[in-house]
C-alpha cells in the first residue's frame, strides 16, 4: 500500500510541478522509467492495471517544457549527439514507407519517442552542474534501489530476474541495465566528497553488481568485464583510487558464486559443447549478416527481425545482439547512426577529461563513468537483444549534459589562468 501511496504523490504533485520546473516532471519520468512501479509494487500499483503514471507526468513535463519556449537548444559540445538521435529517429520512420509490415514501425517509432522526447527536454533545460548531479543521483538511487529489491527477493529464495520478466525485461536486458548502473555509481562514489554520498554510491553499485552475477547473463558479465577494465584504464592512479579499484574486482570475484563461473565458462567451450542458448545466438547472427547482405540500405524495417527470424526459418525471436539486430532492421545508416550517437558521446567527454585542465573534479569522474558505463553496455548489448531499455539513453543524456555545461570551459582550454583582481585594488594595479 506504501507503494501506491509514494506513486499517486510522486505522479500528480509531480505533473503540477512541471508546470513550473519541467526539470522536475523529467527526473520523475526517469525515476518511473527505470523503477517501473507497476511490475516492482505488483501486488498494489500493478494490481490496478496501467495507471498511465508516466504519461501524467510526462504531459506535465511537456507543458511546462512548452511554456518554457522548448528551452535553450544552444547546445554547444553536445549538438552532435543529439543531432545523431533526432537522425536516427528520423531513418527509422523514413522505414515506415518500405516496410512489410508498417504498423510494426510506427510502434517502435511511438515508443521511440517516448525516450527521446524526455532526453529533448533534458538537454535543452540542464544548464548548470547541479542540474547534471541531481540527474545522475536519480539514476544510482533508482537503478539501486531496484537492485536492492531484486537482492531481497534473491535470499528469500525467489530470484524475480529469472523467473519472471520483470517490465517486460529477461535476466539479459536486466543485467545490461545494472552493468550501466554499476559503474556510473561506482564513480559517482568517486566523485563526491561527503562520506555518507560515497557510501550509498558505492553500496548502490555492490548491490547492482551483485544482481547481475544472481541474473546468469553471460553478457551482461561480459559487459561488466570490459566496464570494469575501462574504469580501471580511465581511473586516475593513486594509492585511494588503485585501492578502491582493487577492493571493487576482489568483491565482484566474490559475489560470483561457483554457479555463475560454471555457467559463464560455457561462453569459451567448443561449438560441439553449446548449450541450446548459445546455439541460438549463433544462428540468429548468421542470419543478421544474411539479411544485411541483402538489404544493406533500408533494412528490413525496424521491430521485423522476429518476423524476418521465421521467415528463414528461425524461431520467431530477437537476434540476441543490439548491434546485429539494428543493422538488419534498419540497415547500415542504421547501425551507424546509434552507434554514433554512443560513440561520439564516449569519445567527446574523453577529449573533455584529456584536453580541459580546468574542468572540474566531479565533472571528470563522473565524464569517466559515463564512458566506462557506455563500454560495458556496447559490450553486453552485443550478446544481448535491448529493444527498449532507458538507462544507456539517459546516461548518454548525463553525458551530453556535461558536454553542454562546460562548453565554455573548452572553448578556453588552451587560455593561460588568470588572476582576477578585486574591482578596489585595479587602481593600484597600474603602478
Amino acid at each position: 500500500m506504501r507503494g501506491l501511496v509514494y506513486v499517486y504523490l510522486l505522479t500528480y504533485l509531480g505533473a503540477a510541478l512541471s508546470l513550473f520546473c519541467p526539470l522536475i516532471g523529467l527526473f520523475i519520468y526517469i525515476h518511473y522509467a527505470i523503477l517501473k512501479p507497476e511490475s516492482l509494487w505488483y501486488w498494489s500499483v500493478g494490481a490496478r492495471g496501467p495507471g498511465r503514471y508516466s504519461f501524467i507526468v510526462g504531459v506535465g513535463m511537456l507543458v511546462g517544457w512548452g511554456i518554457r519556449g522548448l528551452g535553450d537548444w544552444r547546445l554547444g559540445r553536445s549538438t552532435i549527439v543529439v543531432a545523431m538521435l533526432l537522425a536516427f529517429v528520423t531513418w527509422v520512420a523514413v522505414g515506415y514507407f518500405f516496410a512489410q509490415e508498417p504498423i510494426l514501425v510506427r510502434n517502435f517509432v511511438v515508443s521511440l519517442l517516448k525516450i527521446v522526447l524526455p532526453f529533448l527536454v533534458g538537454i535543452t533545460l540542464m544548464e548548470k552542474k547541479e542540474h547534471v548531479r541531481w540527474l545522475a543521483w536519480v539514476i544510482v538511487i533508482t537503478q539501486g534501489y531496484l537492485a536492492l529489491d531484486f537482492n531481497r527477493s534473491y535470499y528469500q529464495g525467489v530470484n524475480r530476474i529469472v523467473l519472471e520478466a520483470y517490465g517486460g525485461f529477461d535476466n539479459n536486458c536486466i543485467a545490461a541495465a545494472m552493468v550501466v548502473g554499476s559503474l556510473l555509481a561506482f564513480f559517482l562514489g568517486l566523485a563526491e566528497t561527503r562520506w555518507s554520498l560515497k557510501v550509498i554510491a558505492f553500496a548502490a553499485s555492490a548491490l547492482m553488481v551483485h544482481t547481475i552475477m544472481f541474473s546468469f547473463s553471460r553478457g551482461g558479465i561480459l559487459g561488466l568485464i570490459a566496464g570494469g577494465i575501462a574504469a580501471f584504464i580511465l581511473i586516475p592512479k593513486s594509492f585511494k583510487t588503485t585501492a578502491i579499484s582493487i577492493l571493487a574486482v576482489i568483491l565482484a570475484l566474490r559475489l560470483a558464486g561457483p554457479e555463475v563461473r560454471q555457467r559463464f565458462m560455457t561462453t569459451f567451450v567448443d561449438p560441439e559443447q553449446r548449450d541450446r542458448s548459445a546455439r541460438s545466438r549463433v544462428e540468429q547472427w548468421g542470419a543478421c549478416l544474411r539479411s544485411i547482405r541483402e538489404n544493406p540500405f533500408l533494412g528490413v524495417g525496424a521491430n521485423h527481425w522476429p518476423l524476418r527470424s521465421q521467415q528463414m526459418g528461425l524461431p520467431r525471436m530477437h537476434a540476441h545482439s543490439l548491434w546485429l539486430e539494428t543493422a538488419a532492421e534498419m540497415g547500415v545508416p542504421g547501425l551507424l547512426l546509434l552507434s554514433g550517437f554512443y560513440g561520439l558521446t564516449i569519445y567527446r567527454l574523453r577529449k573533455l577529461v584529456k584536453e580541459c585542465h580546468n574542468l572540474d573534479l566531479w565533472s571528470q569522474y563522473m565524464a569517466r563513468g559515463v564512458i566506462a558505463s557506455l563500454v560495458g553496455f556496447a559490450v553486453a548489448v552485443s550478446f544481448i537483444s535491448v529493444v527498449w531499455l532507458e538507462i544507456p539513453y539517459y546516461t548518454v543524456l548525463l553525458g551530453a549534459a556535461l558536454l553542454r555545461v562546460h562548453t565554455e570551459e573548452w572553448e578556453h582550454r588552451f587560455e593561460p589562468n588568470t588572476i582576477n583582481i578585486p574591482e578596489h585594488m585595479t587602481k593600484y594595479a597600474s603602478l
